[in-house]
């Protein structure tokens, strides 16, 4: 097998394990406090041992690179608490659809504090992009089918993005640091941000709220980080961004075949919108004559 073809089956089994995430978060029946404190603490403990075995804790750090990989951590825990939290207002369909306007912010932030250019092509992705948000937002969910406070998951699923577009700006800093051991800063800084908080006087007494918390360390952090790095350093940035929205796909699947529920037309094609935006934004699709936008490798989850 070449190093293509293999990346393409680790980055596709990493993407399509990261769609299933909400199914995990749903069924634990856990505050979304205590998922995300949970999935820190497994996800720290697995990425110690595979850490450890790549001879990764011999490297030695610089308090600077530790702490711009704290401050990615901080991001990317308040990424994952809001983005958990808009699954049950929002739906895990329109969560992950919203969730996908990533690309966006990172331009944003190119343009206010890197003098980035924001030529035609990308604004015309975002006028998509931004029209398809206008039509999810005004689609009415049927009653029950979500959680009462529909907007209020919209707005938590574009936070969730904001944190993750500023740590992926942190983690550039990082460059020449192994991506490994900077997810297992992050997520150690997750398990000490949030244990004063996480209600660990009650700890889940059944054996399916454990499995279901342990998935999301161990698979969904853990293993999912070593098959997404391993990819990334085997395949061209473009074939990365076009594997990165199974994703997306599955998390529809999974939220349509799992929990039944189905999206309004407008929400589909609002939902549709957005994604084609961002697959258009990360692979430098042209619309406008000129110089296309150089596409972004996709960071952490």
């Amino acid at each position: 097998m070449n190093e293509t073809v293999r990346g393409t089956v680790e980055m596709s089994a990493a993407m399509a394990i990261l769609g299933t995430i909400g199914w995990f978060v749903v069924l634990s029946g856990q505050p979304i406090m205590d998922v995300v404190f949970w999935r820190c603490a497994f996800g720290a403990l697995t990425l110690l041992i595979i850490c450890a075995g790549l001879g990764l804790l011999r490297n030695k750090l610089s308090l600077r690179i530790i702490g711009i990989a704290a401050l990615g951590g901080v991001a990317i825990v308040v990424n994952w608490l809001l983005l958990f939290s808009a699954f049950s207002r929002a739906s895990i369909s329109i969560a992950t659809a919203v969730y996908n306007t990533q690309p966006f912010m990172l331009v944003g932030f190119g343009a206010l504090f890197f003098a980035e250019r924001l030529t035609l092509t990308k604004l015309t992705w975002l006028a998509i992009a931004f029209a398809g948000m206008v039509l999810i937002v005004q689609s009415a969910p049927d009653a029950g089918d979500v959680g009462t406070d529909y907007f209020t998951g919209i707005v938590m699923a574009l936070g969730a993005a904001f944190f993750w577009a500023v740590a992926a700006i942190v983690t550039k800093k990082l460059k020449g640091t192994p991506p490994h051991l900077i997810a297992l800063i992050q997520v150690c800084v997750g398990v000490v941000m949030l244990a004063p908080f996480a209600n660990l006087s009650q700890l889940p007494v059944d054996t399916w709220s454990w499995s279901m918390l342990a998935t999301l360390g161990i698979v969904h952090t853990g293993l999912m980080y070593i098959l997404m790095y391993g990819a990334i350093q085997k395949l061209p940035t473009h074939l990365q961004g076009s594997l990165s929205f199974i994703y997306p796909v599955v998390a529809i699947l999974v939220d349509v075949v799992a929990f039944g529920h189905r999206l309004h037309l407008s929400q589909v094609v609002g939902a549709t919108a957005i994604l084609i935006a961002a697959a258009g934004m990360n692979l430098g699709w042209t619309v406008w004559k000129g110089k296309p936008p150089v596409a972004s490798p996709h960071p952490i989850k």
